[in-house]
């Protein structure tokens, strides 16, 4: 991961990096461009005439590099249009930033100079530029040595560098990123190489020495105590299930308590109700959400915040085998409720009660739970219904969810509201059993939250995340974003730990 630090001195860097947008009085004719450097003076008068030259836009995501003169390197990122007051939007920001790390790949150092007029601006810039800074090459062989390194230090320049709040922005930037990158890499991380074992070990030893309680059950022990969702799911692999618990208790008293639960399918064939061969190689991304929470709970324990977490990982592969689970199969989830499976491939949503069911239990030993959050790649309606860039909420506690879509807004991660109707409840009956894990096909990103409310109580906050089209990227690199795993969720999460802690 690269450095950062924020600078108010002269630019020492080959490269410079500043953000240039197509003013409202330009036209596809003859364009009109601003350039904008935040707290440094450039001279824009070459730079303005080059872009005309090559027939720039100013669009997001547009970057280009020119021959400087103080610096050998100009890098000009895109803004979008330029809003009459020329204050963009923080992820504006965070995104330009990004895509112009992306592009510097190969480069050893660069100062950004991108126009902040507060504390969140400035964070957005340094969380961009960090976040556009990765790469994924742990299993590249011989081609390795042909792939340029990623950005490897960055400097952000503001007349607000010495003040400590800038400062203590900065930390929590690298630590954002730091733990994004590692949701990022397990996501990316073959199957053949993640198992639920592996992953419990990757996070035992992350967790180590961080102050965060790493609790492991194993498949006998899942078995033992009930966890039929887990279970099911699993055992039809050679790789057994496990369930990952982390807890953070901060050292102050009287502190709010809440539980993160992330889907850990770490790869879905979709058993018995075997996936077609097109596209699932992206299903290595099924544990997107354990990911999230679990990383989230390390990120929220290194910036000591005064809040309690509890991170809940029910890891299962889903294959096919000769001990899978078969539709009409009925499991009992843990706390006794039972479901008849009519599809395997809907099997997050199992394994998900289980690990609702124990996080309530365990947080009202501990005093009771102030929200319990699920995070899943759980449906491909939610593909459907929202894209591959925003993400679903579903809850039972419209001050919750508001809370929480407000919060999201200022870390620039995209969630819309959804509804859970009551009417849809009816298609989840089973004839044998408590409920089926499967209902009306029309609206089945909302069935699937709907079978998961069953396993909260009503007095319990809860929030659904479906992740399910923003984990993965499989299109072209976009802003900070890049090819594969992407992270998301984390950013939100934390800063919902940081908010609800300071209520």
């Amino acid at each position: 991961m690269p450095s950062i630090r924020a600078t108010d001195s002269s630019v020492i860097d080959d490269v410079l990096v500043i953000g240039f947008s197509k003013s409202s009085g330009g036209s596809k004719k003859s364009p009109q461009f601003n350039l904008h450097s935040g707290d440094l003076k450039v001279d824009v008068s070459s730079l303005l005439e080059a872009l005309d030259d090559l027939g720039a836009s100013g669009a997001a995501d547009e970057v280009i590099k020119l021959p400087g003169r103080a610096s050998k390197l100009i890098v000009l990122t895109g803004l979008g249009q330029a809003p009459s007051n020329n204050r963009f939007a923080h992820e504006t920001l965070r995104r330009a930033a990004g895509a112009a790390a992306r592009n510097l790949a190969g480069h050893s150092s660069a100062t950004f100079a991108i126009p902040h007029a507060n504390l969140e601006e400035f964070a957005a810039i340094s969380e961009g530029a960090l976040l556009g800074a990765y790469a994924f090459d742990e299993f590249r062989g011989t081609s390795k040595s042909d792939r340029k390194s990623p950005l490897g230090k960055i400097s952000i320049y503001s007349k607000s560098a010495k003040k400590s709040e800038y400062t203590k922005s900065l930390r929590r930037s690298e630590i954002i990123a730091k733990y994004t990158f590692i949701v990022r890499d397990l996501i990316n991380t073959p199957p053949s190489h993640l198992t639920p074992d592996s992953f419990t070990q990757r996070f035992k030893k992350l967790a180590s020495g961080s102050g965060v309680k790493v609790e492991i059950l194993n498949d006998t022990q899942l078995r033992k105590l009930g966890y039929g969702g887990i279970i099911g799911v699993g055992q039809g692999s050679a790789n057994p299930p496990r369930l990952l618990h982390l807890s953070y208790t901060p050292k102050k008293k009287n502190v709010k308590r809440y539980a993160l639960v992330g889907k850990g399918i770490t790869f879905d064939t979709g058993g018995l109700a075997l996936k077609p061969a097109q596209g699932m190689e992206a299903m290595k991304s099924d544990m997107s959400g354990a990911a999230a929470v679990s990383a989230a709970a390390l990120a929220i324990a290194e910036l000591g915040l005064p809040i309690a977490i509890d991170a809940w990982a029910p890891l299962a592969e889903n294959m096919v085998s000769d001990t899978a689970t078969r539709p009409s199969d009925i499991i009992t989830i843990y706390g006794g409720k039972t479901v008849e499976v009519l599809n395997p491939d809907a099997e997050g949503r199992l394994v998900l009660a289980d690990a609702m069911m124990k996080a309530a239990e365990v947080g009202k030993k501990a005093g009771g739970l102030d929200g319990l959050v699920d995070v899943a790649t759980l449906t491909g309606a939610q593909v459907v219904a929202l894209g591959t860039r925003t993400s679903a909420v579903m809850t039972n506690n419209q001050e919750f969810s508001d809370t929480f879509l407000e919060i999201a807004q200022s870390t620039g991660e995209q969630f819309w509201p959804m509804p859970l109707p009551e009417e849809l409840r009816a298609s989840l009956d089973s004839p044998v059993a408590d409920i089926a894990n499967i209902g009306d096909r029309m609206g089945g990103m909302l069935v699937a939250g709907l079978f998961l409310k069953e396993f909260v109580t009503p007095e319990l906050p809860w929030l659904h995340l479906d992740i399910a089209g923003p984990a993965y990227n499989d299109a072209k690199p976009h802003g900070y974003t890049p090819v594969g795993g992407t992270g998301v969720a984390l950013r939100t999460l934390v800063a919902l730990a940081e908010s609800m802690a300071s209520r």
